[in-house]
């Protein structure tokens, strides 16, 4: 198989998501949810996702659609198609499934997968990111990450219109 395949094979719909967490539940897999925008992948994005697979067995990343984005970050995001977002993500060799979703927060998303583990970054409480009632009844855990300091998709568009 080639490379490229194996990274589609990674990036799921609901309902090819619903088949594929059977198969992981059975196997009794620690499952762990992150989501984001993830416009432009840089460091901080890597080691967030790096440090949310470390708390388990298989990481699902929901990924905002290109409507869902600019819905969230203003009409000018996002800056790559969700395609190329969801595919960059996919071949994280530690990222086991990419979700899109179109939801205004990852809810939907969340009650389908039924973490074991939630991972959002140190800026949320857990107790107000979306899914909490959802892990936390279920004996799952909500966990959140500190992020690397300078990085974010933001300032890199920042720092580029200030140098033109």
């Amino acid at each position: 198989m080639k490379k490229l395949d194996v990274i589609q094979k990674r990036v799921f719909t609901f309902e090819s998501l619903e088949a594929i967490l059977a198969v992981w539940r059975f196997q009794n897999k620690k499952i762990v949810f992150t989501n984001g925008c993830f416009d432009l992948l840089h460091l901080g994005h890597l080691d967030y996702l790096s440090k949310a697979a470390d708390l388990g067995d298989i990481l699902i990343v929901g990924v905002n659609t290109d409507a869902s984005v600019s819905r969230i970050k203003g009409p000018m995001r996002p800056l790559n198609d969700e395609k190329g977002r969801a595919m960059l993500i996919a071949s994280l060799h530690f990222v086991s499934a990419v979700v899109l979703f179109d939801e205004p927060t990852p809810f939907n998303l969340i009650s389908l997968v039924q973490p074991d583990v939630l991972v959002k970054g140190k800026d949320y409480k857990a107790e107000d990111i979306v899914g909490y009632d959802i892990v936390t009844a279920k004996g799952g855990s909500v966990e959140t990450i500190e992020l690397v300091e300078g990085y974010s998709t933001s300032a890199i568009i920042d720092k580029i219109l200030k140098s033109t």
